[in-house]
């Protein structure tokens, strides 16, 4: 099984954050290049996810089509959320979104994703020749796209108002 990890400070307080990492048209915004899109197949295809809620994400990965259902296993908001694999190409998949409040309204966001590809001994080559380099560089951009949203103005067009009709800010 591969487990990567990956630490993003975000100038930006920390429940912005976790509904920003959650909310499946930021998931689509990090992955506009990859033909990524939520298919109604199974669950929701817009919004924040919430516990117990699937999504089935489709997108082009080494030229091939793949899907991939997961659902949300556990959340503590704001501090915790976990997607698991329901279904799709890997043997199993868990990613663990892990948010810590830092001074001066900055939050750390700890990513952890632990991924097991299928096809045994031959599966764990691709996991150390392929896959570590690969899934990493996805995180580290999927972030990085949160990290953009969450530190700009552009946040107010992927969450939507408290109930006062007042955004946190």
């Amino acid at each position: 099984m591969l487990a990567l990890e990956d630490f993003t400070v975000i100038r930006a307080p920390i429940e912005r954050c976790f509904d920003l990492a959650r909310s499946v048209e930021v998931h689509l915004a990090g992955n506009v290049h990859w033909g990524e899109s939520a298919c109604a197949v199974a669950g929701v295809t817009s919004g924040l996810l919430a516990p117990g809620q699937q999504v089935t994400w489709s997108a082009r990965h080494f030229a091939v089509r793949l899907s991939l259902t997961s659902r949300i296993t556990a959340m503590d908001r704001p501090a915790y959320f976990q997607d698991v694999m329901l279904r799709g190409p890997f043997r199993s998949m868990r990613h663990e979104h892990h948010f810590r409040p830092l001074d001066a309204g900055r939050t750390e966001m700890h990513d952890r994703f632990f991924v097991e590809a299928p096809w045994g001994a031959l599966g764990r080559v691709a996991e150390i020749l392929v896959l570590r380099r690969y899934m990493g560089a996805l995180l580290r951009e999927r972030n990085g796209v949160i990290r953009e949203i969450a530190e700009s103005s552009r946040w107010r067009r992927y969450l939507p108002p408290g109930a006062d009709g007042k955004w946190l800010e």
